[in-house]
């Protein structure tokens, strides 16, 4: 096992949600701790997000957004499915709750996510190379038919799958939450079929729930990586791929807290943004110990288009 090469994409999410969001991912992308960013186009602090990406040659994708904040395709920002009374997008469980009801319009969210490509398009120079849905919006019934579409049409090869090995194990999560992650397990065993028939890819391992916010530690990362690691490969020799090498996507939520007003996709910031959690997240990624606890299991940070 030791000898198998791992190869950790450590993407980190909300990149323009806020200026001091953007200035934490910054700093662990030039520490080594993060090697990929995820950019929310309705983010406040969007543009300036993709002017550092550049700057500082940091490989990144779209964080397709659906549940928080405005739209930004034009047509949809007045009178929409997607939009609440308010005229912002349903929220997080609102959006669950409506699609249920069958009140959402799959050719607007296919239209937004269109727009969405676009802006980032337009604010990067480049196509993004991987897709993937805030708060997990790509994964639920009849939005994943949209986006799998969406994705082959602009020729976007990869995105993500939050299907984590042992999190049934995690008794530190709190119910509440849990019963939420076990719902995006459950949306995301039947998404799987889909992408696939749409010739999407992604890592053959992806971790991120167990370890958010206060939950992550430097132990916490290199536990839940090894276990994943060890039952792939139990799982059947052939799960590991020809070259040898293990894929795993690690999400986080680094930052610096969110000031108000400043922050968020049109409404300010949420809880989560202004709370010392994504503080402690920055800090515990660029602990020296998690390096090297890398370099110990032959763990190698990249990017998708490494893969």
């Amino acid at each position: 096992l030791r000898m198998l090469q791992v190869k950790l994409i450590v993407t980190g999410d909300d990149f323009g949600y806020c200026p001091r969001r953007n200035q934490g991912i910054v700093d662990c992308f030039l520490a080594g701790a993060v090697s990929n960013v995820s950019l929310l186009v309705n983010g406040s602090a969007a543009a300036d997000a993709a002017k550092l990406a550049r700057r500082y040659n940091i490989p990144i994708g779209l964080h397709a957004n659906l549940s928080e904040g405005s739209p930004v395709c034009e047509v949809l920002k007045t009178n929409s499915s997607l939009l609440n009374q308010d005229g912002f997008f349903h929220g997080k469980m609102g959006f669950r709750t409506a699609l249920s009801k069958g009140l959402l319009k799959m050719s607007e969210v296919k239209q937004e996510l269109k727009a969405q490509v676009e802006l980032f398009q337009e604010l990067t120079g480049h196509l993004p190379p991987h897709m993937d849905g805030h708060q997990h919006v790509h994964v639920l019934p009849e939005v994943r038919h949209v986006f799998a579409e969406v994705l082959e049409e602009y020729g976007i090869k990869y995105t993500r799958v939050p299907i984590e090995p042992g999190l049934h194990n995690c008794d530190w999560i709190p119910p509440s939450l849990m019963e939420f992650y076990l719902g995006v397990e459950e949306d995301s065993f039947n998404t799987v079929d889909v992408f696939t028939r749409h010739g999407i890819r992604w890592t053959d391992i992806y971790i991120g729930l167990s370890t958010m916010g206060r939950n992550m530690s430097v132990g916490a990362i290199g536990s839940a990586i090894d276990a994943a690691v060890a039952e792939l490969v139990s799982r059947a020799a052939t799960a590991v791929p020809q070259s040898g090498a293990v894929s795993v996507e690690l999400m986080v939520h680094p930052g610096y807290p969110s000031v108000p007003p400043l922050g968020g996709c049109g409404e300010g910031p949420d809880d989560f943004s202004q709370s010392w959690e994504r503080l402690h997240e920055l800090q515990t990624l660029m602990k020296p110990e998690l390096q090297s606890h890398y370099k110990s299991r032959n763990i190698q940070l990249c990017s998708f288009k490494d893969l």
